[in-house]
């Protein structure tokens, strides 16, 4: 196993799932793969939506999501969070929206996520997560922007698809940043041959 690798869960809230505000479609299926890879990594760390009532967005691009405090913003009950080192929030400006993991949307504030990984040595991120075209996209790209050697795992994540083809195009946009794009039984059998 790497040591310098690190596995980010991204966003896999009651409200991305389905029955909540802001549904992605099948996103809850995307859980026994994470819960498979996390056993692979030796530091795993997630982030939440953890907005503010009356944020920014709410009144443009998405209904009311993962309110603070509010059953919503929790994590999945069938996402093992035992092996989570660390939960990283966002979103948590009122007026500034934070699809990344790393930073807001105007690059103005970090989240320390990027230090906390340095910290610790990791060259090497494999994000999974919710939704695809959004915040695990905006997560990818910053986690190349940073320096690290970035994997998304295409199964492990799902997409919101506001428009018809949006997954897809997220896909290219973060290969062509670099971002190397994978299954998760390709990575599952690459680090048991590590191990």
């Amino acid at each position: 196993m790497n040591s310098n690798s690190a596995l980010i869960l991204v966003d896999i809230q009651n409200d991305f799932c389905p029955g909540g505000s802001l549904a992605v479609k099948e996103g809850d299926r995307i859980v026994p793969a994470v819960n498979e890879l996390q056993k692979r990594f030796a530091l795993v760390v997630a982030t939440k939506d953890w907005h503010p009532a009356g944020h920014s967005s709410f009144e443009t691009l998405w209904p009311p999501h993962c309110v603070q405090e509010t059953a919503g913003a929790e994590f999945v009950a069938a996402l093992d969070t035992s092996r989570v080192a660390r939960v990283f929030l966002k979103g948590t400006d009122l007026e500034i929206d934070s699809y990344s993991g790393f930073f807001d949307n105007e690059h103005l504030r970090a989240t320390g996520l990027g230090d906390y990984l340095k910290e610790r040595g990791v060259t090497d991120v494999v994000v999974v997560g919710l939704a695809t075209d959004y915040c695990v996209k905006f997560t990818a790209l910053d986690a190349v922007m940073l320096g690290f050697n970035t994997t998304v795992v295409a199964d492990a994540c799902r997409g919101v698809e506001v428009n018809e083809g949006d997954t897809r195009r997220a896909f290219a946009e973060m290969a062509a940043a670099g971002v190397h794009i994978t299954e998760s039984r390709q990575l599952l059998d690459a680090r048991a041959s590590e191990s």
